[in-house]
């Protein structure tokens, strides 16, 4: 194989990982030197000259002449008589310049030499992928579906880029087919082995906060500035917003006319309900906003301990509950309060109704817990629903509430 054969053997492995010339000329001479040191010992006196115009290379081993039998290092050094057999009028001391064919280090070494300089190419192409995708984490990128797994989605460019979205990355309802555009954040990137593996997100709060900045033209042109979000994806989201022009509504100018603006966002969340709240810097007022739409009566924070006791009428508390517990873990993400809820006039229990507390010998405290995060506090604020209601708005199974019915029934019949 000449030298121009072995470059454009692996032009096209070059043009596939768009390599510069500069760069490639790079790899091409460390490649060759390398080579040059293993069959000659040295490539200090070798000329590497390549010419990418004409996709040729040429090398040159320079070796001065001395008296027949002084040669003492057959690398850099060449006798008399073997120089005048290059050019007759060759004279001691002199410089001998002789081109080197690939055939002359060896049929192994020309195919060692052909496999690492596709290794390295492959290597810089890794390390420019790695640096180009490293700058990209938190930023919003798209691909499409190349093959799903159980636990795994991997995903390609148009670039033939490589992505991977985790099942724990996934919104829980999340469900793609192959060939379907996604559009998830970089979350990270990692190096495994000489691989480089860009990890995806879509259920980072960062993916939410981007989808604002590329939806909302408020947020991207900085009129409107994202204070914190916190989410549980493809559930339920909050997001405090703020702004300092007074011309402005800053949840009307996210949320859109009936919605209009944010309706796509929780089309791309999978229907995720996102509430959008006015930042504010006295932290009950934050906390109330947070709790919405339950109307608060009253609060008392501790802002030592970062926790708030939330006064609320009865009929409110299962508002800022929300749905197992989630409005009001958000609102405590969200502003950084550990929120206790407590119902006005929740001491005053009635002659003949027992505290669900009392009932810890029968009913298992997590199960009291579930009643409890939705208002629900005495025996008699259970029995006044129906199983098939308090089934739905708490996590438990029906034949767990059908058995605590019983017992609670059986109490205050008794």
């Amino acid at each position: 194989m000449e030298n121009k054969d072995l470059i454009a053997s692996i032009q096209e492995l070059r043009i596939e990982k768009k390599l510069d010339n500069v760069t490639f000329m790079v790899i091409l001479e460390e490649v060759f030197r390398n080579a040059l040191k293993k069959r000659y010992g040295s490539d200090e006196n070798f000329d590497i000259i390549i010419n990418l115009d004409k996709g040729d290379m040429e090398i040159y081993r320079n070796r001065t002449v001395v008296n027949d039998g002084e040669v003492e290092d057959e690398n850099s050094e060449i006798s008399l008589s073997e120089a005048r057999k290059i050019e007759p009028d060759f004279e001691v001391d002199e410089d001998v310049s002789e081109p080197v064919k690939l055939m002359s280090l060896g049929r192994r070494a020309i195919l060692a030499l052909r496999q690492n300089l596709i290794s390295k190419i492959q290597e810089v192409d890794n390390n420019n992928l790695f640096k180009k995708f490293h700058d990209l984490v938190g930023t919003i990128y798209q691909a499409e579906v190349h093959h799903v797994r159980p636990k795994v989605i991997i995903l390609q460019d148009q670039e033939k880029n490589e992505f991977v979205l985790p099942k724990e990355k996934q919104i829980p309802t999340d469900y793609f087919k192959k060939g379907e555009v996604v559009r998830g954040i970089i979350d990270s990137v990692e190096l495994k082995g000489n691989k480089t593996q860009v990890i995806m997100s879509r259920v980072s709060d960062l993916f939410l906060e981007r989808l604002f900045e590329q939806e909302i033209p408020e947020i991207a042109d900085e009129h409107i500035f994202i204070k914190k979000v916190v989410r549980i994806p493809g559930e339920k989201a909050k997001v405090a917003v703020e702004t300092f022009d007074s011309r402005i509504d800053a949840v009307g100018a996210c949320v859109g006319v009936k919605g209009s603006r944010i309706h796509g966002i929780v089309r791309e969340l999978r229907n995720e309900n996102i509430d959008v709240i006015n930042y504010s810097e006295d932290p009950k007022e934050f906390i109330r906003r947070s709790l919405g739409p339950a109307v608060v009566s009253s609060i008392e924070i501790n802002d030592e301990t970062k926790k708030a006791e939330v006064f609320l009428k009865i009929d409110e508390v299962s508002k800022a509950i929300g749905r197992g517990g989630q409005n009001i873990k958000l609102a405590g993400l969200l502003t950084g309060y550990d929120i206790d809820v407590i119902r006005e006039g929740a001491n005053i229990i009635e002659e003949d109704d027992v505290a669900l507390v009392e009932f810890k010998d029968e009913i298992e405290e997590w199960v009291i817990d579930e009643f409890l995060k939705i208002g629900l506090e005495t025996a008699r604020d259970v029995l006044k629903l129906k199983v098939e209601e308090l089934v739905r708005r708490t996590d438990l199974e029906e034949e767990t509430v059908v058995e605590v019915v019983e017992i609670l029934s059986k109490e205050l019949e008794g």
